[in-house]
């Protein structure tokens, strides 16, 4: 594989044999292998134990399990959409595809538009916007697909200020690129593949997250009916429609079904319907301080985030890692004894167990060495004190000795001078 590779375009799985969700991915994928060879693609599937082949898994920066890429050429190119069967199969497609495709006629562009909800097209000939347009594309055919158009080519409505152009077509109309006002085309391209109003779940969110624009949702039950679930969609709908010339740029806007995912993320108990406005780049939230009763209210609540009047919730400081670190792990234990609390009792029961036995044999053996040491050191003293008592009455025995010695040897000096006298 790694010698013949560059003849053929693969798509591969690097997996783990003892990755749970490895497992879970192995019947889509053997799914997607068998409806890519009955299409007739030029892509190649196959799986590789990264784990056998770690050097390989290596050359290729795969660093989790399982990592899915498509390796064309030189390039490898990873893929981070759905796990479903049409969601790689379309990746695989895009990305073995053309880089960019030519679109030779009106026909053809408005079956191109039809098929995709987002449209990028570069309009005009040769020049330095398409080299940097090509660029983009090699970078970004991960997420969306790229044409290229004449301008007679492209329905009557589209009106062009110069070529060559850039144009986005989504939500009904079309947007085309300024340089001067959009900044750096690839950052423009990458906030405009979203459509302006979205349906978002869990991976919505964390690709949102990679363009840098604040997030407003309405939480929502999809399933609840009632005004007040309907009336918050509506009115992010018609913020999203009627104000893009002024929020496109900072804000994204969609809604969500449920609150279950929201309430991880904010680490508090949503109640729904409600609106949130997201900061994905530092975990910041932000909550209306009054009742959002129409448009003009939502569009004040957002003017008030633009110009910092808004209080920031959340964040990704020291204190909000504590509460993260302390709430996934109530949630871990609280999720395990839901599902299985004979298993829990035993995950979580038998360590604490354990721990609670070694913490009393080490508390009573301290004890016990405290009482030991405390009763030798008792008996020391006392010995202590004896023996210096001894010395004592040795010293005095020796003192009155010396002091006889002494007596005695003066009374021979005096009989020795008597003796003389005499």
């Amino acid at each position: 594989f790694k010698e013949n590779r560059k003849d053929d375009i693969w798509l591969v799985d690097f997996y783990a044999p003892w990755c749970g969700h490895c497992k879970k991915l192995e019947p889509v994928w053997n799914e997607v292998g068998i409806e890519m060879k009955n299409m007739g693609s030029p892509v190649k599937v196959g799986k590789m134990d990264a784990t056998s082949f770690s050097s390989i898994a290596s050359e290729f920066g795969v660093r989790g399990y399982p990592t899915i890429k498509l390796l064309k050429g030189d390039l490898a190119y990873n893929y981070r959409g759905p796990r479903t069967k049409d969601d790689i199969i379309e990746f695989a497609n895009r990305v073995a595809g053309p880089l960019i495709r030519p679109l030779p006629s009106h026909h053809m562009f408005e079956h191109v538009q039809k098929r995709h909800r987002v449209l990028f097209v570069y309009v005009g000939g040769e020049s330095p916007l398409k080299e940097k347009y090509i660029e983009v594309a090699s970078e970004l055919i991960v997420y969306t697909y790229f044409f290229s158009a004449s301008e007679d080519v492209l329905p009557e409505y589209v009106t062009l200020p110069e070529l060559p152009a850039v144009v986005v077509f989504k939500d009904g109309t079309y947007f085309v690129y300024d340089e001067y006002e959009d900044g750096d085309l690839s950052s423009w391209i990458n906030r405009e593949r979203f459509q302006g109003y979205l349906n978002v779940d869990g991976f919505t969110l964390y690709e949102l997250g990679d363009t840098g624009k604040l997030v407003a949702i309405a939480v929502i039950d999809d399933k609840n009916s009632s005004v007040e679930h309907t009336r918050l969609k509506s009115i992010i709908q018609e913020v999203a429609r009627d104000y893009r010339d002024h929020f496109h740029r900072d804000f994204q806007f969609g809604h969500m079904d449920g609150n279950d995912y929201i309430n991880s993320l904010l680490m508090d108990d949503l109640t729904i319907p409600t609106i949130v406005v997201l900061n994905t780049s530092n975990q910041q939230y932000f909550l209306p301080d009054r009742h959002i009763e129409n448009t003009e209210d939502m569009v004040q609540f957002i003017n008030n985030i633009l110009d910092g009047t808004a209080e920031a919730q959340g964040g990704d400081g020291l204190l909000q890692r504590i509460k993260r670190i302390i709430y996934d792990a109530k949630s871990t234990v609280v999720s395990v004894f839901k599902s299985s609390p004979l298993l829990g009792c035993f995950l979580f029961g038998l360590p604490l167990g354990v721990i609670s036995i070694m913490c009393y044999g080490i508390c009573t053996a301290d004890t016990d060495g405290g009482v030991d040491e405390h009763e030798a050191a008792k008996k020391e003293n006392s010995d202590r004190e004896l023996t210096d008592e001894g010395s004592e009455e040795e010293q005095e025995e020796e003192k009155n000795g010396k002091c006889t010695e002494l007596s005695d040897g003066e009374l021979k000096q005096k009989d020795v001078m008597e003796k003389k006298k005499d």
